[in-house]
């Protein structure tokens, strides 16, 4: 019979490695997101949708309800997605130190529809949209 020390210390050095790291595996592949930065991009996407109303609500039906409800969750979810790959890129191309990166990914989070879009706009190289034109003299139209 083996020693309860040796079990106990076996169980302790694997809960230690589970602990210690942060890197999210799924089905054995390194997707490369850090834990920490996935918390703070979901706290930044729960904060857009609560205090910005990121994803307005409709009627009070329970159906609508349910709707807006799952949507809710599925921004969150992929807001925390976005802030999770796109956050450590734009502190690398903004040249920032690593102790933003949190904060980084709380700001992508809350505005990953915003960040999305810039950022595939900055990749695939297309413009970003035309302004519409001034009238002469700057006044508004009646």
């Amino acid at each position: 019979m083996p020693e309860p020390t040796s079990t106990a210390a076996g169980l302790l050095t694997v809960a230690t490695a589970t602990a210690a790291s942060s890197v999210i595996t799924a089905f054995g592949v390194s997707l490369g997101l850090r834990v920490d930065v996935l918390i703070a991009g979901f706290a930044g996407a729960l904060v857009a949708i609560i205090l910005l109303n990121a994803v307005p609500g409709g009627s009070d039906t329970w159906r609508e309800l349910l709707r807006t409800t799952l949507r809710r969750m599925f921004v969150a979810f992929a807001s925390s997605l976005t802030a999770g790959y796109l956050a450590p890129l734009a502190l690398l191309a903004a040249q920032l130190p690593d102790s933003l990166l949190l904060g980084g990914a709380f700001a992508v989070g809350g505005g990953a529809q915003q960040v999305l879009v810039f950022a595939i706009r900055r990749i695939s190289g297309q413009a970003q949209p035309a302004q519409p034109p001034q009238q002469p003299g700057g006044g508004a139209t009646p």
